[in-house]
């Protein structure tokens, strides 16, 4: 088994971070810089996957010895794509449309072991149904918990819960942002002892 202080999280979001830190190993964390833009008419679950594919292969080029984890999340409603508002109008026009609908959020992930070439990449689908929401809730919502850096402008681990009808996973942590599951399925085969 490897050692896991090579591991490397390609990512800058807090809640990945979080959802790393669960796993009670050690690991670095690197900004990948990547640019996000989606290409035509790619769909979500492509997305998602290129980007985690693309934030691993970075930080791996400046870490030829990690074991280098990258995911990315998109939110479909729909045919459409919805991904971080990053304002508050925008956050209320994707809530809006999400309001009495079904999305599903497309979380991938790359497990790049740097020093072999060997890559290990899946997604986890989560879909969520959304209550009708009033203006004046989305409102509430928004003045409470600004989720403009999140896909489909809501969080599932704090008050984004009370938006939702249901959701269906096979990973209950795919909706924050890192599946563990498939992570930690991930690293055993990567030489890594999860526990």
């Amino acid at each position: 088994m490897r050692e896991p202080s090579a591991l490397v999280l390609a990512s800058t979001s807090p809640y990945r971070r979080e959802l790393m830190a669960r796993l009670g190993l050690p690991f670095g964390v690197a900004a990948p810089g990547v640019d996000e833009t989606p290409h035509p008419s790619e769909d979500g679950a492509a997305l998602a996957l290129r980007l985690a594919q693309a934030k691993a292969r970075a930080v791996a080029a400046t870490r030829p010895a990690a074991i280098v984890i990258g995911s990315d999340q998109s939110c479909m409603c729909g045919d459409r794509l919805l991904g971080k508002p990053g304002t508050a109008p925008a956050a209320r026009a994707q809530l809006s449309r999400l309001s009495g609908a079904i999305a599903v959020f497309h979380t991938a992930l790359c497990v790049l072991d740097a020093h072999s070439g060997r890559e290990w990449q899946g997604s986890v689908p989560t879909e969520v149904r959304f209550r009708r929401l009033g203006r004046a809730e989305i409102a509430r919502y928004l003045d409470r918990e600004p989720a403009f850096d999140c896909a489909g402008s809501f969080k599932s681990e704090g008050l984004g819960i009370a938006l939702m009808e249901s959701v269906r996973s096979d990973d209950p942590t795919a909706l924050v942002g890192l599946p563990l599951v498939l992570l930690c399925r991930f690293l055993r085969q990567a030489g890594i002892a999860v526990p």
